[in-house]
């Protein structure tokens, strides 16, 4: 008689249940360590100084127009026009630059043709050569560096100019 009629049936002889299956089991499972899981989702913490962005105008380009905004501008090719940048301005050997600048830093290592207005440091190098009046909080210059203009530094704006001062005055 099949095993299936048997237990079908009830009779009292007939095997009972057959037992459940367990899972394989692999030899020295690795331990699990859940993750904790935080109830409510924490922001990803502020880094202490914005992360500023640094743009390129390549080696084999030129470009003219204006460049305005904040983040650091490199230039290794030919710009013409103005740069006026809440950032960092380095123009690499090689490159030129033919306009005005406004930046927080000036690095010059090829040509720049144009003032520079109301940086805070200017390091021209030992390859760079300036054409024009630079107004800055502090200058560095390398030796072999050429420059052709006024420089006027480390005054921090609160100097009367010469015309504005009383000559009766000590």
């Amino acid at each position: 008689m099949s095993m299936w009629k048997d237990q079908l049936s009830g009779k009292k002889d007939a095997p009972g249940p057959l037992p459940e299956a367990t899972p394989p089991t692999t030899p020295n499972p690795a331990p699990f360590t859940p993750e904790p899981v935080a109830s409510t989702p924490t922001p990803a913490p502020r880094p202490a100084a914005r992360e500023v962005k640094e743009s390129l105008i390549a080696s084999d380009l030129t470009i003219e127009g204006k460049i305005e905004g904040t983040g650091h501008v490199r230039i290794a090719g030919t710009f013409k026009g103005d740069v006026n940048v809440q950032g960092d301005l380095t123009i690499e050997q090689g490159a030129r630059l033919s306009g005005g600048v406004k930046a927080n830093k000036v690095v010059i290592a090829g040509e720049l043709e144009g003032n520079i207005e109301a940086a805070k440091q200017v390091e021209l190098l030992a390859s760079g050569a300036l054409t024009g009046d630079v107004k800055c909080g502090s200058m560095t210059v390398a030796t072999g560096a050429r420059m052709r203009g006024q420089a006027d530094f480390g005054w921090d704006g609160s100097e009367p100019k010469k015309k504005d001062r009383d000559p009766d005055a000590a």
